[in-house]
């Protein structure tokens, strides 16, 4: 018998606030059509004051576990991907646990940036198939919103703030590629471009810092690395780009979007697409783009669905499963 990790239930929460490109004209030197014909973004969500990414996350966590049919108790770990914690320590992870009254298992963090939720569900993957975990809740949590420079046109304008998470439940399959559940995984990083995509601010500074962006480079990496590990990871679940029903990528940009979409020889029409009314959610994008996915009637049970993101450090990867 082979044991896979199969998506129970998926939920997701958006801050109240909507944030639309005109609003962002009063604060920087933008417009409308500059943002969209750059980034195909038209409107994000913002945190309100006082709201968390523990808070985001905690809403999202629960819609997933009430999508799966059940209860905190029956999750045996969390793992939270995020690199917008409330506090440095303690984990964001085990702020949702006490919110959610989960006081069994065990809760942590995981920070790759954009790349987070692959990096997550990877290793939900791996604890659910070694035995620890029979039930993981996978959640990626982001505020960007405060991270940003409002003086730098070029990235305040990209990002938003929200969360999605997926319940992720060991259940028997046949060990073909017919499985329900994750089929394979590709995991990357190069620390040598640490300085194309980085937040300048940490113990180093005493200071939170501002995200900073070489913008023309991150989007030649992000196309180049989306399509080969995309690639890469349906080879290792012995399938080709053929067999995928939906791609959904991080929303980080539409013209990333379209430009792995082409390299992979499949059509706009097979790919979730958020990013208009979320902006980049960094590692909160993917499990957005899922639930929403499977709300508007895209993603049913049995698509083969193909997850990728890149983000700082360079850290890149992807997830091939079933749904």
């Amino acid at each position: 018998m082979t044991i896979r990790a199969v998506v129970a239930g998926v939920g997701h929460y958006l801050p109240a606030r909507v944030v639309a490109n005109a609003d962002l004209e009063a604060l920087v030197e933008t417009s409308d059509e500059w943002i969209r014909s750059r980034s195909g973004i038209e409107r994000r969500h913002f945190a309100a004051e006082g709201e968390m990414t523990s808070h985001l996350a905690t809403h999202a966590a629960r819609a997933a576990l009430s999508d799966a049919g059940l209860v905190a108790d029956d999750i045996d770990a969390i793992i939270l991907a995020t690199s917008t914690p409330d506090l440095t320590f303690p984990s964001v992870a085990t702020m949702v646990q006490a919110e959610l009254g989960m006081t069994h298992g065990f809760a942590f963090d995981v920070q790759a940036v954009c790349a987070g939720f692959v990096f997550a569900l990877t290793t939900a993957n791996a604890l659910i198939l070694s035995g620890q975990a029979k039930r993981v809740l996978v959640i990626g949590a982001e505020t960007f919103s405060r991270l940003m420079d409002w003086n730098d046109r070029t990235t305040c304008v990209l990002f938003g703030d929200g969360a999605g998470a997926l319940v992720l439940e060991a259940q028997a399959g046949t060990g073909t590629s017919t499985d329900r559940g994750i089929l394979a995984s590709d995991l990357h990083s190069d620390g040598r471009f640490k300085d194309i995509l980085y937040v300048d601010g940490g113990t180093s500074t005493g200071t939170t810092g501002h995200l900073r962006m070489a913008g023309k480079e991150v989007f030649r990496h992000a196309v180049e690395k989306l399509a080969q590990t995309a690639n890469a990871c349906l080879d290792k679940a012995a399938m080709t780009s053929a067999d995928v029903d939906w791609i959904v990528p991080h929303q980080a940009n539409i013209r990333i979007i379209e430009g792995t979409a082409k390299k992979m020889q499949l059509p706009m029409d097979r790919v979730v697409v958020t990013v208009q009314d979320h902006g980049n959610t960094s590692a909160a994008s993917i499990p957005l783009a899922l639930s929403v996915g499977r709300a508007r009637g895209q993603i049913k049970q049995g698509d083969l669905i193909v997850t990728e993101a890149i983000g700082g450090g360079l850290a890149w990867g992807s997830v091939v499963l079933r749904w």
